[in-house]
């Protein structure tokens, strides 16, 4: 898949439910030697079929693949195991996403303002001048940037669907919210954290500059004293990153996320920060980069926080607790009105005991009702 360039921020408790699906991919061999022998066939093994949906066997081995390769980069060492225990799931998950967007459909739910949303905030975040940068980023990396916006369309509205049926329903009981704070007392206790904005003035040489080091030197310098004396006027931080920081971070308005004292940072920018407060603005401190501005937007001690700093934390940690039951009962409810067929060999194993499938006629009853869809290989 298209793997943007800079990686998204997580949180402690992510809702984001990553379902995938890919279109088959024929050689031009194979689609001409299908067309030749099997003019009414699709040459393509079907293992389940969704009500008037289908999941083909390369769909569903696309999906065993990306599983080992998220499998190998969130645990090297214990991506075997991570793939064992999820590997039986693939099948019902491909399933539950044609549910989830057959009722996205029922709804009344496209996806389509939150997608152009989303890749317009992916090319800021990637620096990229327009979305047909975007999608020259994506064919750099061999990847059709129509399949990867379909992609990330069902992805958005199996999100919606979820939140609009499943998560909309979830409370929380009176107490619920402190029992689950002193029950996790270790899970909570945290080292001391700033949290970094940054504006940079690179002192890189351009192409064709034809300044010496030393005058690109005093002329970064004077930007940089200009820009915070702006900022001590009044201008937002964060206005003056995303217009004039030549750092990475610029298109989130400089945000470097969190820091620990690990040594991680230089010393002399671990020392600077870590003596600041939340709000604070530094000096400019001259870098390998250049010249750098730094901003504390948080600053969190060493310990475990009193309940008032987590509590947005803890509520996401109990709905995610609540909504994995609560959707696969959303998600057998779903399977127990549509019409679900597994081909044998395969095993969906959200199937609920009252799931009507379809039953699979011979072409010698006379009674069958014709088939209206082509003949599929590897089903009929």
């Amino acid at each position: 898949m298209f793997i943007p360039q800079r990686g998204a921020r997580t949180g402690w408790a992510d809702r984001e439910m990553m379902m995938r699906i890919r279109l088959p991919l024929l050689s031009l061999a194979l689609l001409l030697a299908s067309l030749a022998s099997f003019a009414d066939q699709v040459i393509e093994e079907i293992v389940a079929r969704v009500d008037n949906q289908i999941i083909t066997r390369g769909e569903y081995l696309r999906s065993k693949e990306e599983l080992q390769k998220e499998a190998q980069q969130q645990d090297p060492v214990n991506a075997d195991r991570l793939v064992a225990d999820r590997e039986k799931d693939v099948l019902r998950d491909l399933i539950d996403q044609q549910l989830l967007l057959a009722k996205g459909k029922d709804l009344g739910i496209t996806g389509d303002t939150d997608l152009v949303k989303k890749l317009d905030q992916m090319r800021k975040e990637m620096n990229l001048e327009s979305m047909e940068d975007l999608e020259k980023a994506a064919q750099a990396q061999g990847v059709s940037f129509e399949d990867y916006k379909q992609n990330l369309r069902n992805q958005l509205i199996t999100q919606q669907v979820i939140g609009r049926e499943v998560g909309s329903r979830i409370t929380f009981a009176k107490g619920e919210e402190e029992k689950f704070y002193q029950e996790h007392q270790a899970d909570l206790d945290q080292p001391e954290t700033v949290r970094l904005s940054e504006i940079l003035v690179s002192t890189e040489k351009k192409p064709k500059d034809p300044r010496d080091d030393a005058a690109i030197l005093a002329a970064a310098q004077d930007k940089a004293n200009h820009l915070r004396e702006e900022i001590k006027k009044g201008a937002k931080f964060e206005d003056v990153a995303e217009k004039d920081s030549d750092g990475p971070s610029a298109a989130q308005g400089g945000d470097l996320g969190d820091f620990k004292r690990d040594g991680k940072l230089a010393k002399q920018l671990e020392d600077t920060t870590f003596a600041m407060k939340p709000g604070d603005i530094s000096d400019v401190i001259r870098t390998k980069q250049g010249f750098v501005i730094l901003k504390v937007t948080e600053h969190t001690e060493a310990g475990v926080p009193p309940l008032s700093k987590v509590e947005a934390r803890i509520q996401d940690a109990m709905y995610m607790q609540k909504l994995q039951p609560a959707l696969r009962e959303y998600l057998t409810k779903l399977r127990e009105e549509a019409y679900i067929f597994v081909a044998p060999g395969y095993v969906d194993t959200g199937e609920s005991p009252n799931q009507t499938n379809p039953i699979v006629t011979s072409a010698k009853d006379d009674k069958a009702k014709p088939l209206k869809k082509k003949k599929k290989l590897g089903l009929f």
